[in-house]
Order: structure tokens, then sequence, then C-alpha cells
């Protein structure tokens, strides 16, 4: 099978090309604009493989995407391309609208007319998986709003939408354009929804890499309010499993939330990660001393929880990785990779703070 991956080069996208590269005998084309969160040393170790081709495309670009289909003829399309910050969406919400939801409509059009022009056993077995998030459902209640832990509800398959920022937003309108897609016009979609991705090659605006990235040169970890707010984290290379899984055993029309089951506070993240540097990189003084509260980012969803039990039931998938095993592999993956992280950053984004208003 042949898989056109949009956005292979980000954070999440990479890690499918990994995957299905590393550990499956089928083939990638790599479509992505490279952005600054882009960057084709995230799949240095796949990119001599006869199996994979890369196209330097913007999806908003309806040419060229005709054109991609129409030299590599695809079996699958899998959609990642977007812009994912939230943050970022804030100070500047025009981009996420053109590349999520005008963007994710050009890919749409343009497989549809390829699809359309299958015959019969390849039309059938085309698919359009569309990646997506937890936070077009907006947020849960927290737990200081309820006696009992048991009590708290997670995100399911039917919760409905309630985006709180532009990214939100954007993801939520791309997801129910694929959804309409399939309804008018038969185009085979799945859509699925994940929480909170960590790991390898993550770029250093997500909180993760940015306080593994600002401990160790002794800069402030920045940690929005009280640092109550909760995520659940999902170790990056589970989750690519997870969509290959999604992409060749799943069923056209569903929905599947994909979470790690690891329910974190923000503040206990940062904790975390400088138990980890203290271990790891020791120094004088503790970096849990750099910590500092700034306000909070406006409308901040207080609580992610994904409930992952149709893709435990439906697809026998569970993560791998707890959050304490993922995270000390990522911590150690950042030491072991300044390089990477000098050269992500081209000098567009300097771990500044975005987002306010």
């Amino acid at each position: 099978m042949k898989i056109l991956v949009t956005g292979g080069a980000g954070f999440i996208g990479s890690a499918v090309v990994r995957h299905i590269i590393n550990k499956t005998s089928d083939s990638v084309v790599n479509l992505d604009k490279l952005t600054y969160a882009g960057n084709l040393e995230s799949i240095e170790n796949v990119e001599k493989d006869e199996r994979y081709d890369f196209e330097l495309v913007d999806i908003c670009d309806r040419a060229e995407l005709d054109r991609v289909f129409k030299q590599h003829q695809p079996d699958a399309v899998m959609h990642l391309a977007a812009e994912s910050h939230v943050d970022r969406s804030i100070t500047g919400p025009a981009e996420f609208i053109q590349t999520n939801i005008v963007g994710t409509y050009n890919l749409l059009e343009a497989s549809r007319v390829y699809w359309n022009s299958l015959g019969e056993d390849r039309k059938a077995k085309f698919r359009f998986h569309h990646i997506s998030t937890d936070e077009v459902y907006g947020d849960l209640p927290h737990p200081d709003q309820f006696e009992q832990a048991a009590k708290l509800p997670l995100f399911t398959e039917q919760t409905a939408y309630a985006p709180s920022s532009p990214y939100s937003a954007s993801k939520a309108s791309s997801d129910h354009l694929v959804r309409a897609w399939l309804r008018t016009y038969g185009l085979p979609t799945i859509v699925t929804n994940c929480s909170n991705n960590y790991g390898p090659f993550h770029f250093p605006e997500k909180l993760i890499p940015l306080v593994i990235l600002n401990a160790l040169e002794g800069q402030p970890l920045p940690v929005y309010g009280k640092g109550d707010q909760i995520r659940d984290w999902l170790y990056v290379e589970d989750h690519a499993e997870a969509l290959y899984t999604v992409v060749t055993e799943g069923r056209v029309g569903e929905t599947y939330n994909i979470g790690g089951h690891n329910e974190k506070q923000n503040i206990d993240v940062v904790e975390s990660i400088c138990k980890l540097l203290d271990e790891l990189v020791p120094k004088d003084s503790k970096y849990a001393e750099q910590i500092t509260f700034v306000n909070d980012r406006p409308g901040h969803d207080r609580r992610y929880a994904i409930d992952s039990t149709k893709m435990q039931i439906e697809l026998n998938w569970t993560p791998k990785e707890t959050f304490e095993s993922g995270l000390r592999k990522t911590v150690q993956w950042y030491l072991a990779n300044q390089k990477w992280c000098r050269n992500v950053q081209d000098g567009s984004y300097n771990r500044s703070r975005l987002g306010e208003i």
C-alpha cells in the first residue's frame, strides 16, 4: 500500500512516516510545505529508503495536490498537515483558518476527484484518514469540582464539540468538512481525535520540549496560572502506531479517540521534568527553582482526558508507554539531540511566550 502523509515533516507526521517505513512494508509519499515546525531532519533515517518520496507542497495549492495524486497514485491519505499551537492561534488566527480549514477542503476535493478516477477495486479500498485533536471537545470538569475522582467524565466519540480557541475551532471545522465529504460525496473517510502528544522531534514551543530546553539554559520555566490544568499525555510513537492501525483496519465513517491514559497537571509535568534533569544533568541548584508562574492563557481549557475504549476493543490498540517511561525517553532524546534542537529553531521562534492579548 502507498500512503500519502500530509505534514510528514512535523512532529506527529514524522513519527507516522518513520513508523510506516521502519515497521511495515508500505510506501510513503510525504507532502509538507516545511513551515517553521517542519524539519526534514526528523525523517533523516528513512529518506533514502526506496519506499519513501518527498513532495514540497502546500495543501492550499490545489494544482500541486492534483499533480501529486496523479503522479504517485496513493491508496490512502493520512492528513496531519495543520497549524497546531493554541498560543500561536491566539496571536495570529488567520494562518489556522487558511491551513486547517481551506487546506483541508482543498485536500478533500483533490482526494475526491482522484478517488472517483479509480477502478472499482482500488476505489473500494481507498481511505482518507483525518487526524484531529481532543481540543475540539472543549474542556472537561476539573477534579476540584468533584468529591470523588471516579465521577470524572472523559471525552468519548459521542462528546459534543465545544472548541475554545481559534486552533481548536479550525480543527473542529475541518473535522466537520471530512464527515460532510463522506455523507455527501461518499468519500471513504475516518477521523481520529488524540490527546496531547509528547516525545522526540517535538518543536520547542510546546510545554515539554520548552521546559527541557529552558531548564538546560537556566531560563525561567513558565507555568500558566496555577499549573493545575490537566492533560492526558500520549507518547508520539504510540500514537503513530495507533494511526497506522486506524488507516489499515479502521471502519469507514467511524471516529476513534486515541489517548495515553496519563492525566497529569501541568505543574506535575514540569516538576517531573525537573527531577529527571536533576538526575541526568545535575547542577548546584534544583531545576525546579526556575519555575515561574505567569498569567494564564485566554480561554484556557482546564482538563482534557480521552476514553480510548473503542480503540482497545475494536482495533486492539493500547499505548505501550507509561507517562514516566515516555518522559524519561523524551528527556534523554533531547539531551542527546541538541543539534536538532538548534537547527529546528531557525530564528522564527526563540521560545518567547506567544498567545497574549
